[in-house]
């Protein structure tokens, strides 16, 4: 029964002697020794003739054997897996970002967005996303914007970003500062009220008497609510928003009378379908403009 490395040998004799018959291997003579230690599959995939017994280890043994060479496309597996996967996921926003501004800090030159565009693929950085990710430089101030004419450019020096960062740096330190005072400001304000408050028989009753003085004017402050109705300048604000609403309902009432009247000249056939449509939304025979009552005045009701 053949062993998994008899079968390996097996397939690579019969692909090695294809290759002769095909005039790979041309030697005749007296080269027919080293033609038969190259066709030794066990030599080529790292099996030793003396430590197997597989039908061909009578085969004699070469003196020197070229090691079977090896691609090396990546130093490990995991790093394979890395790029594969950044390879499907892509490029992150803050990668794009990164890719963007290092093309305007190699060239440190002006473009127009359709440049940009172009440019943004050989970094990684699809087309349709250039404009957002440019738009979001300008927006953080990494990158300049300017009209001129009718076309827009861009531009973003190394420079211009590490002056922004001093800048930054300066705002927030200075900020810190004021923040730090401020702490210190509010400590001795608080160590400064809390004399003359120590808890005392004094201050207790002192609390107290305030809730029930904070209790008192809450009761007064409901009560006078209730009469607020009766007051004469609530009295006078209603009458100005009943004269207000008076003037509106008479309003769409002439304008319903108007619509009415239209419908009439322009679909008399439909006189009877009209009249079931206006009974079934409130416009029936009584509908008419309204007429408010005559309302005496304050003084008089008084008297």
């Amino acid at each position: 029964m053949l062993t998994r490395s008899d079968e390996v040998m097996t397939s690579s004799s019969l692909v090695l002697s294809t290759l002769r018959v095909n005039g790979v291997a041309t030697r005749k003579g007296n080269e027919e020794p080293s033609r038969q230690r190259r066709s030794d599959p066990r030599l080529l995939f790292g099996f030793s003739p003396h430590t197997t017994t597989s039908p061909t280890s009578s085969l004699p043994r070469p003196q020197e054997t070229q090691p079977f060479p090896r691609l090396l496309l990546f130093s490990s597996a995991a790093e394979a897996s890395k790029v594969e996967m950044s390879k499907k996921r892509g490029l992150s926003l803050e990668e794009k970002r990164e890719k963007m501004l290092q093309i305007f800090y190699d060239s440190q030159d002006f473009y127009l967005l359709k440049e940009l565009e172009k440019l943004g693929p050989r970094k990684g950085v699809i087309s349709q996303s250039v404009k957002d990710v440019v738009q979001s430089l300008v927006d953080d101030d990494l990158v300049s914007k300017d009209k001129i004419g009718t076309s827009v450019y861009f531009w973003s020096l190394p420079s211009c970003a590490g002056n922004q960062l001093r800048n930054v740096s300066k705002k927030l330190e200075s900020e810190l500062e004021s923040s730090r005072k401020r702490h210190l400001e509010l400590v001795e304000q608080c160590e400064s009220l809390k004399k003359g408050r120590e808890d005392s028989d004094a201050r207790e009753e002192a609390l107290s008497e305030l809730k029930a003085i904070e209790e008192k004017y809450n009761d007064l402050k409901a009560e006078l609510g209730q009469y607020a109705d009766n007051d004469p300048a609530t009295f006078e604000a209603m009458k100005e928003a009943v004269k207000v609403a008076h003037e509106a309902s008479n309003r769409w009432t002439d304008n319903i009378f108007t619509l009415r009247q239209w419908c009439s000249n322009n679909f008399p056939q439909a006189k009877e379908q009209l009249e079931h449509l206006y009974n079934e939304v409130g416009i029936t025979e009584d509908f008419d403009y309204i007429e408010l009552p005559a309302v005496m005045p304050i003084k008089q009701v008084e008297e």
